[in-house]
C-alpha cells in the first residue's frame, strides 16, 4: 500500500499547509462557517487544524508512527464531516426541501467520511495481525467508500447542469460527459459494496479521479495561484486517490492471502500424509 500511504499522507499534510498558509478553512472541504459566520477563534482553529492535518500527514509516512497519525488523521476527517451536519437543516430551509439539495448536503458529509476510511486501514494494518479486527475495519472501508461515489454519482446525475460547468470548456458534450461520470461514480459504488469485481472497480475509480486532478482541478491552480478553493480542490483530490489506491491494495492483499491458504489446504487435503509428517 506504500505508493497510495505516500498520496494519501502528503496530500493531508499539504491540506494542513494550506490551512496554515491561508489561516483559515478551506470553505468547499472543511465548512466551518455551517455553525455560523462569525464563528469565535476561527483563524485561530484554522492554524490548529492546519498543524494537526500536517502531523498527521507526515506520521503516516512512518512505519513507526503510522498508527498516531491514521488515528489523527481519521478523527480530523470526521469532525469535518461533522461541520456538514448543520446544513442538513439550514441548506433545506434556505433553497426549499428538495432531494437534489438534500444529495447536495449528503455529498459533501461523504468527501469528508472517505477520507477517514483509508485512515483506518492504514491504523489497522500497523497494529498485530488480527482476522477480527481487519475483517471490521475491510467492512468499515468497504461501505464508506463504497456509499460514497454512490452518493457522488446521484449528485451529479440530479445536478447535470451544475456538473458540466466543471467540464474543461475544450472539451465537447458536457452535459453528457457529467452525466458518465455520474454513472461510473454509482456503478463504482455499488461494485465496491458489494464486493462485485471490487479491485477492478476500485483501480478504473482512481484513474478516473486522477484524470479529474489533471483535467479539472489542477489547471484552476495555475490559474488562480492565490485561491485556497483551487488549492483544496486539487489537494482533496489527490488525498480521495490515495485512499482509494490503498483500499485496492488492502483488497488485492487479502485476495491473495485468501488465494494462498486455499492452495495450502487443498495440497494438505491432496496429500494428507505430508501434512502429518
Amino acid at each position: 500500500m506504500r505508493v497510495g500511504v505516500w498520496f494519501y499522507g502528503l496530500a493531508t499534510a499539504l491540506t494542513g499547509i494550506l490551512d496554515i498558509v491561508w489561516g483559515e478553512f478551506e470553505a468547499s472541504h472543511q465548512p466551518i462557517k455551517a455553525l455560523g459566520q462569525n464563528v469565535p477563534g476561527q483563524h485561530i482553529l484554522a492554524y490548529i487544524a492546519g498543524i494537526w492535518l500536517l502531523a498527521a500527514g507526515l506520521a503516516i509516512l512512518w512505519q513507526r508512527t503510522a498508527k498516531i497519525g491514521a488515528a489523527a488523521s481519521a478523527m480530523i476527517y470526521c469532525i469535518f464531516a461533522l461541520l456538514w451536519l448543520p446544513r442538513f437543516y439550514t441548506v433545506p430551509h434556505t433553497l426549499g426541501f428538495r432531494i437534489d439539495i438534500l444529495i447536495f448536503v449528503l455529498f459533501g458529509v461523504a468527501q469528508q467520511l472517505l477520507l477517514a476510511a483509508p485512515a483506518i486501514i492504514i491504523y489497522v494494518t500497523n497494529t498485530s495481525p488480527d482476522p477480527v479486527r481487519e475483517e471490521r475495519a475491510s467492512a468499515s472501508a468497504r461501505w464508506t467508500l463504497g456509499l460514497s461515489p454512490i452518493v457522488f454519482g446521484l449528485g451529479h446525475l440530479m445536478n447535470v447542469h451544475t456538473m458540466a460547468r466543471f467540464v474543461p470548456h475544450w472539451v465537447p458534450f458536457a452535459n453528457f460527459w457529467a452525466v458518465l461520470t455520474g454513472l461510473a461514480f454509482l456503478l463504482a459504488g455499488v461494485a465496491i459494496v458489494t464486493g462485485v469485481r471490487d479491485l477492478l472497480a476500485t483501480r478504473l475509480l482512481v484513474l478516473m479521479l486522477l484524470l479529474f486532478d489533471g483535467m479539472v482541478e489542477i489547471p484552476p491552480v495555475f490559474m488562480h495561484p492565490h485561491s485556497q478553493g483551487a488549492w483544496g480542490g486539487a489537494v482533496y483530490n489527490l488525498t480521495a486517490i490515495g485512499g482509494y489506491w490503498i483500499f485496492a491494495e488492502f483488497v488485492a492483499a487479502r485476495s491473495a492471502h485468501r488465494t494462498e491458504i486455499s492452495a495450502a489446504g487443498h495440497v494438505v487435503a491432496s496429500h494428507p500424509d505430508s501434512a502429518v509428517a
